[in-house]
Order: C-alpha cells, then sequence, then structure tokens
C-alpha cells in the first residue's frame, strides 16, 4: 500500500512529460499562463488526449505556491494516487458476484476525508463501486486513500464529465436512483431494494437540482437533535446499511 501514497506532486517538463507519456493519470495540469514554447505546447498536446486531465492556466506567482522543488520550469501535474475505474467494471463487478447492482454516486463531495470515508463504506456495505464528477470535486489522492483504510485498493472508483447524463445511461441499465435530501421521505418508508443508485450530494449545498430531478425517489433520514444535518460520509453511511438491510431482509 505504501508505494500508492507517494507525492503526488511531478514538476519540470521533462519530468511532466515523461509521466504523460508513460500512461500516468494525471488529474491537474497547472500551466504558467501565456508561456508558447515548443516543450509546453508537447506538454499540453499530450494533455489533450487524455480525457480525464483538467488544465489550468496560471500566474507565475501560483506556481511557485504549488511547487515542492522551486524548479517547476512553468508546469505542475498531480497525478492521481489510483488508477480510476470505468463505470462499466463497476457493473461487471456486481454481474460477478451474481448481485443486484448497488453504485455509490457523489454529487461533488469536496472533502478529500470525505471522499475516503465514503469509499470505505462503500466496501463495507457491499456497494460494487463509486462514482465521482471530474471537475469540482476531491479525487483519488494520498489523504484519500489514508481515510478509506484501504478500501480504495478493492472498490472501483470511475470519474465522470457529467452525473446527471451517467444516471440516464444507468437508468436505461436498469438501475433505480435514490438521493439522500432533508425534504424527502423517511428512508424506512422505501423500497431501496433491487438495483440501486444512491446519490450523495455536496457537504454545504447537497444535491444539484439537474442531479436530484433525475433521481427516482428522495430519502431523508430521521434525526432527533438540535442540529440539522449530517456529515456527507455519515449520511452515506445510514443510507447505505439501510440498503443493506432491505437487501438481506426477505
Amino acid at each position: 500500500m505504501e508505494e500508492n501514497l507517494e507525492s503526488r506532486i511531478v514538476e519540470g517538463r521533462n519530468a511532466v512529460l515523461e509521466a504523460f507519456r508513460s500512461g500516468k493519470v494525471i488529474d491537474r495540469l497547472f500551466v504558467l499562463d501565456g508561456c508558447k514554447d515548443g516543450p509546453v505546447q508537447s506538454i499540453l498536446r499530450e494533455a489533450k488526449k487524455h480525457k480525464d486531465t483538467v488544465i489550468s492556466f496560471v500566474k507565475k506567482e501560483r506556481l511557485d505556491q504549488l511547487s515542492e522543488t522551486g524548479k517547476h520550469q512553468g508546469v505542475i501535474a498531480y497525478a492521481a494516487a489510483y488508477e480510476y475505474a470505468e463505470v462499466d467494471d463497476i457493473l461487471d463487478a456486481a454481474k460477478k458476484k451474481g448481485e443486484d447492482p448497488f453504485i455509490i454516486i457523489l454529487d461533488n463531495i469536496e472533502d478529500p476525508h470525505n471522499l475516503g470515508a465514503i469509499i470505505r463504506t462503500a466496501n463495507l456495505s457491499g456497494a460494487h463501486g463509486v462514482i465521482i464528477p471530474k471537475h469540482r470535486a476531491a479525487s483519488l489522492t494520498a489523504t484519500v486513500a489514508k481515510a478509506s483504510a484501504g478500501a480504495i485498493n478493492y472498490t472501483p472508483v470511475a470519474k465522470v464529465t457529467n452525473i446527471a447524463q451517467t444516471i440516464e445511461e444507468l437508468k436505461d441499465k436498469g438501475l433505480w436512483f435514490v438521493c439522500a435530501d432533508m425534504g424527502g421521505t423517511t428512508m424506512y418508508d422505501l423500497n431501496l431494494k433491487g438495483p440501486i443508485g444512491l446519490v450523495i450530494g455536496n457537504e454545504g449545498s447537497g444535491v444539484s437540482r439537474l442531479v436530484r430531478e433525475k433521481c427516482d425517489m428522495i430519502a431523508s433520514i430521521p434525526m432527533k437533535g438540535d442540529i440539522d444535518s449530517l456529515n456527507a460520509s455519515v449520511a452515506t453511511g445510514v443510507l447505505a446499511f439501510e440498503i443493506v438491510r432491505q437487501r438481506l431482509s426477505k
């Protein structure tokens, strides 16, 4: 496990170009804004071949701030600590086990500790995989790996450009979708059996309207305290194990 937790930052033109050419998964590429020379253009060409790489053009101050070596030469890349799966890999995992698919879909979870804890919950609740968005969300970093307590080695995580569209595609394959939201039906009153996707929203703003409209059911967790919301990873745990309970009951 340890070798997966090495520093993810790749700096300098040759190192970054080599990282792309070796097939390493690069989450983010930061390039000095306005830099037009040959080596940087080669890096950008490579980056554009990799659909998962988010490219940001930034000022020199930003690169200096991100740099660990002080020798970035106008380019810094962040490599994924772990490889991503495809959505079909998750469906195949369910098929191999002879089980109805159970997928956890995250609509812009930003905190890497939450993402790691959710991957851990996904593993322990028997979910076949986790789907995260490409933009504006935590990705598979060393912090996430640590928070997952090793589950990241066993539970596939797929990264998609559009969560709402992915839900539509999975509906065509027979899945139902339930999202966690305050104003929904109490989770104990919903039928959460069969092929299911559990959608969890952003820590602050919850599930986005577009994604919520794609869901078949809205589940709320009955709460009795003095504050009004649960941490996103705890909410995932509560709902995931309600799905487990319903799957176990005859």
